[in-house]
């Protein structure tokens, strides 16, 4: 375990970048593995979750290399050429990766063995077991649906509509990548629309995708049996990175920062809406549309935030940024008030527990929900800081340490996070950035 105190910060300044979006690098490395031919992808995310992602497309048969120049180059095996894994598919930390990969497994015709750590092998997988079961593929997961798991893949699989009981992208994109090598329409109903990457980029290699609606609910259908086609991928800033720096800037006196190349998808921007609802600075440069993702610059501005009750729709297209918008509603003025968010319990680390254990130490006033947290802000005063020999538990959590990080900078006596090397799994450059950033 790798401890640090994060301490009073002075103003963050100037220009920076933050890596490419962890959700569009775990895409671009699937479905260019299932095209034939060679694909390029710039901008590539290098955690350790993506590069989980990238070992267990190699194992499936794609062949993809790094270039010194820092582009991704991939061959793909071919949609239903994929090899049967000879060993099992270690996911590290990654549920994304885990969840999407047994949906695109789920329609081929071989078994596959998950692995994950601790955290991962802890995480609920029966909600994507449930529609590919449907399916026709066959599971045999730990107690409580958990990795390790072994699945048998369906070929011909059966083409179904599945109505997604809670909103998740994940469950979404699973039932869709079974579908990419099934005969026949494979239809997803979701109550609530989540994040839009699978969609969007699929339709970019190529795979027939109609979106529509069905008793007022947004319908996607993708046609089996898919020709994905190779790519040249630009992955844009990562929104859930660029959170981190966003809330930061807003709440260190005299910072003034430009965040360059931030993907602004709506499914993905709730963070914006509802800091800005706060009385954030937050101004959106030069928008444009790369790869059939909008993105912009974010010049980001110390501003005095004001309590608010963060209406539970946004929720989808927040959900992983709610940890670093408790930090900024310690800071506010007033309180906020979040609801809906059940989801957080059942993430790397159950983040409201954690939220309010880690923010409660670093003397905020926080009262924990059955689905949220309710915070009385500072009013702009500085957090106390975690008493001496006091040390904020991270749970293996990348974005419970990265949160407290950021709270650390606007405290009086800096704020102390047990392990920061769950950082390395989404944002490795996290720390010598936030330096670079308020030197």
């Amino acid at each position: 375990m790798s401890s640090h105190t994060f301490t009073p910060s002075s103003p963050l300044k100037g220009r920076i970048r933050v890596p490419g979006d962890k959700s569009i690098s775990h895409r671009a490395l699937m479905f260019s593995s299932l095209a034939v031919g060679e694909s390029t992808i710039e901008g590539l995310l290098e955690g350790e979750d993506v590069l989980a992602t990238a070992a267990a497309m190699r194992q499936l048969g794609a062949d993809i290399v790094r270039g010194d120049d820092g582009v991704w180059r991939v061959h793909g095996a071919g949609l239903g050429s994929l090899l049967e894994p000879r060993q099992a598919l270690d996911m590290g930390n990654s549920g994304t990766s885990t969840r999407l990969l047994m949906g695109l497994l789920a329609s081929h015709g071989f078994s596959a063995t998950f692995t994950g750590d601790a955290s991962l092998s802890g995480r609920p997988m029966n909600r994507v077991i449930e529609p590919l079961s449907q399916m026709g593929a066959s599971f045999e997961a730990s107690r409580g649906g958990t990795l390790p798991l072994m699945l048998r893949g369906a070929l011909p699989a059966v083409p179904i509509t599945y109505r997604l009981p809670v909103a998740s992208a994940q469950v979404k994109s699973a039932v869709l990548l079974a579908g990419l090598n099934t005969p026949g329409i494979t239809s997803v109903v979701e109550p609530v629309a989540t994040r839009d990457h699978t969609e969007r980029m699929l339709k970019g290699f190529g795979a027939t995708i109609e979106i529509g609606e069905e008793g007022g609910e947004r319908k996607i259908s993708i046609h089996g049996e898919a020709d994905l086609q190779p790519q040249q991928v630009v992955v844009p800033g990562d929104p859930s990175s660029a959170a981190f720096f966003i809330v930061a800037a807003l709440i260190v006196p005299g910072s003034d920062l430009l965040i360059e190349n931030v993907g602004m998808n709506e499914t993905r921007a709730g963070i914006v809406h509802a800091l800005r609802q706060m009385g954030g600075s937050i101004e959106e440069r030069d928008r444009r549309v790369i790869g059939g993702e909008p993105v912009a610059d974010l010049r980001v501005r110390h501003s005095v935030l004001t309590g608010a009750e963060i209406d539970p729709s946004l929720a989808p297209s927040m959900i992983d940024e709610f940890p670093v918008l408790f930090v900024a509603a310690a800071l506010a003025e007033g309180t906020t008030v979040t609801s809906g968010l059940e989801e957080l319990r059942v993430k790397e680390s159950d983040r409201l527990a954690a939220m309010a254990k880690a923010l409660a130490l670093a003397g905020a006033r926080v009262e924990e929900h059955e689905d949220g947290l309710t915070i009385e802000g500072s009013g702009g005063e500085p957090l106390r800081g975690t008493l001496e020999g006091a040390s904020v538990q991270t749970r293996l959590d990348h974005r419970i340490a990265m949160s407290m990080a950021v709270a650390g900078l606007a405290s009086r006596h800096g704020v102390n996070v047990d392990d920061t090397a769950p950082i390395a799994t989404s944002f490795p450059d996290f720390m010598d950035l936030l330096e670079s950033a308020s030197r």
